[in-house]
């Protein structure tokens, strides 16, 4: 016996469509329909008639076996047996992230090929994982970001249990779980939502055409329904965090933000399970309402991705100068990047023609997750290169010395650890050929901007792009990638021996740099990190009561005369208490 129950005051008439038997279902205040229906039980397949229409998944799905497309499946969300109660959760501050895509993760693609590579997390030091979006999308290949059912696991990834198999087993390995969630909007094929209820709304507009409905009339069950699903990936699914994408895409006049009001409830349930969870905001507004308290007038997110640190790394590592980056590139903007992650905090910003952002007064380190690379800096990209196609193996070093010194929550990219070779780029799986090829032009005409042969761009539709995409995890055993990997394992054993470094105090960091010679010293208490970027040895004066804990290249070393350091090295040294 199961009670089917249904947001849909758009329809005048609505059945359960079970096989090919339609029954109907009574109105419930609100615009709520339910009946009961004896047989139905946890694995019967079942769909929604709206006026006599054709069947539609259920807008709160817990599995879509057959896509987007295809009808719903009953779970019972208490058969799976857990096997983390000892688990007492990760803590944001002081943590190391890892993103991860699951479909190239591994090489089956699966959340249980995933678990295989959980080993190689812990003994690089990793404390959770970042799964981009895992819920029901377009196809069997793809990013994520255009799914549509929002409750449902993607069923080529393994559907409702091989997700909870996935996090249970990162517990067991000590490893937290985050789960990337979109609210901003539903991708193009399988969205069904607009036939059911007023879930999306004209008032406001967004790059998706009419953003998600938090504030029009109907508003009040799109926030429920956007808050409940929060709350299921915590609950349910035993996840630590979530990172809310394009959250400046998610509009709302109330006078409570549904990001705040999701914040409330996060941290109710927090309590209540009593172990920490967390909720990250992607925004390029450089807003500091989104991690302030709510009493200073925030949301009370506990913190945001700063796309910021990550540009002024690569221009000044890269050279690259073109789209957004133009706005970057001179060592004074890292520099600044380094100490307080934003570098657009109310000046005046060339590629967007006016003033951008406002200052981080008041915020500290752990409110900010940095990187030297992840999906979308990677897929903004035409060709998908990582940093290992576009840097040398000693700025390669240097970009992760950087990282995992600093007073933010560091976040790497599946096989960035290695300097894996292979790119990541944009792939889709649509069933719809016109679709596809509108993605593949729209594509173009997004890069335009960037000045690249738009004629090189991938086709987002080949499997050729998915493959090319898929981790090589034999490339660690080559010397080369090996040497990498060496070097992150021991920045985070560093980091996590010196108190200085997960310290998240912002006033802590000190920068001193020479924009001509092309040298950086980035100090956070006893720890210098001394960058040479310029075309010869330098000469550093150090003082005496100083020890080298590493250098990226063998011939930095310590003499009578200073740390000499050969081009494009970085050396960690730590300052001994004086003797007086």
């Amino acid at each position: 016996m199961y009670e089917f129950r249904v947001w849909a005051p758009h329809p005048q008439k609505v059945e359960v469509v079970l096989e090919d038997r339609r029954i109907p279902m009574e109105p419930r205040e609100g615009g709520w329909w339910a009946v009961v229906v004896a047989e139905a039980a946890p694995g019967c397949d079942y769909a929604y008639s709206l006026d006599g229409g054709p069947p539609r998944p259920d807008p709160r799905s817990a599995f879509q076996p057959g896509g987007v497309h295809g009808p719903s499946r009953l779970v019972d969300p208490a058969a799976f047996v857990w096997s983390d109660r000892a688990w007492r959760g990760v803590p944001l501050p002081g943590s190391i992230l890892y993103e991860c895509h699951v479909g190239t993760f591994s090489a089956a693609g699966t959340f249980d090929g995933a678990i295989e590579h959980l080993d190689h997390l812990v003994d690089l030091g990793i404390d959770a994982i970042e799964l981009l979006p895992v819920v029901e999308f377009s196809g069997k290949k793809g990013w994520g970001y255009d799914s549509v059912d929002l409750f449902a696991p993607h069923h080529a990834y393994g559907g409702p249990d091989g997700l909870k198999r996935f996090v249970d087993a990162a517990h067991a390995h000590g490893l937290g779980a985050v789960i990337d969630v979109v609210y901003n909007h539903l991708g193009p094929a399988g969205n069904y939502l607009q036939e059911f209820g007023p879930y999306f709304s004209p008032i406001h507009q967004t790059n998706w055409g009419d953003a998600v409905n938090f504030d029009d009339p109907g508003s009040h069950e799109v926030r429920r329904f956007v808050i409940d699903n929060a709350l299921m990936w915590l609950r349910d699914y035993h996840c630590d965090g979530l990172r809310i994408d394009a959250a400046h895409a998610i509009v709302d006049d109330s006078a409570i933000h549904v990001l705040e009001a999701m914040a409330i409830e996060v941290r109710s349930l927090a309590a209540h399970l009593r172990r920490p969870l967390f909720l990250i905001a992607e925004t390029d507004l450089n807003d500091t309402r989104y991690v302030r308290s709510r009493d200073a007038g925030g949301y009370s997110l506990d913190a945001g991705w700063a796309d910021e640190w990550h540009h002024a790394l690569h221009a000044t590592l890269t050279g690259d100068r073109r789209g957004y980056y133009e706005d970057f590139g001179p060592l004074s903007l890292l520099s600044k990047a380094l100490r307080q992650a934003w570098v657009y905090d109310g000046v005046y910003s060339p590629h967007r023609q006016r003033v951008h952002g406002r200052p981080p007064l008041g915020l500290t380190g752990s409110q900010f997750v940095v990187c030297t690379q992840n999906h979308d800096q990677l897929g903004n990209r035409a060709l998908g290169e990582r940093t290992s196609a576009l840097m040398s193996d000693g700025r390669l070093r240097i970009a992760a010395a950087l990282l995992l010194t600093s007073p933010f929550v560091p976040l790497l990219f599946q096989g960035e650890e290695w300097g894996a070779t292979g790119p990541f780029q944009y792939f889709t799986d649509h069933e719809d050929p016109e679709l596809g090829q509108a993605i593949t032009e729209g594509r173009r005409q997004e890069f335009a901007a960037f000045d690249w042969d738009t004629q090189q761009l991938p086709d987002p539709q080949d499997p050729a792009t998915f493959a090319r995409s898929r981790l090589d995890w034999s490339e660690r055993e080559s010397h080369h990638h090996a040497g990498l990997l060496d070097w992150y394992r021991l920045l985070i054993i560093f980091r996590r021996q010196l108190p200085e470094l997960t310290d998240p105090r912002l006033e802590l960091s000190v920068t001193q740099f020479d924009e001509e010679e092309g040298w950086l010293v980035f100090r956070r208490g006893t720890v210098l990190v001394v960058v040479n970027l310029g075309s010869e040895d330098r000469t550093f004066p150090i003082r005496p009561a100083t020890t080298l804990y590493a250098a990226s290249d063998p011939s930095g070393r310590l003499t009578e005369s200073g740390l000499i350091l050969p081009p494009d090295s970085v050396a960690i040294l730590i300052e001994l208490p004086s003797s007086s």
